[in-house]
């Protein structure tokens, strides 16, 4: 049975950083891709990063390109990421998840999801 387990979330004051993981398991990281998404109250969840299986390049929704950073250490089935300068409207409930083929941030082609963790930007 697949499974993937976010932890790192919490909070942070604007400004600040955190970084999430996600622990695949079930299943080998190396041959798919990894989002992540996140949902914000009230809002429709909505993509933020991939990171390919080809050659491990990020691919980034505007208002996080710059700040956020993915990454993924195949060895111990881990995709991260990485949040720098958070903004209070990145608050929301971040979920990893995977799928075949190539990136996209069309979440019914994404079958595997994790539960998802809450990260919340306030002073």
């Amino acid at each position: 049975q697949v499974q993937l387990v976010e932890s790192g979330g919490g909070l942070v004051q604007p400004g600040g950083s955190l970084t999430l993981s996600c622990v695949a398991s079930g299943l080998t990281l190396d041959y798919y891709p990894i989002g992540w998404f996140r949902q914000a109250p009230g809002k429709e969840r909505e993509g933020v990063a991939c990171i390919s299986s080809r050659n491990n390049r990020g691919f980034y929704t505007d208002s996080v390109n710059g700040r956020f950073t993915i990454s993924r250490h195949n060895a111990n089935n881990t995709a991260f990421l990485q949040m720098d300068s958070l903004k209070p409207e990145d608050t929301a409930v971040y979920y990893c998840a995977m799928k075949p083929h190539t990136c996209t941030f069309i979440q019914n082609e994404y079958p595997y999801w994790g539960q998802g963790i809450q990260v919340t930007v306030s002073s």
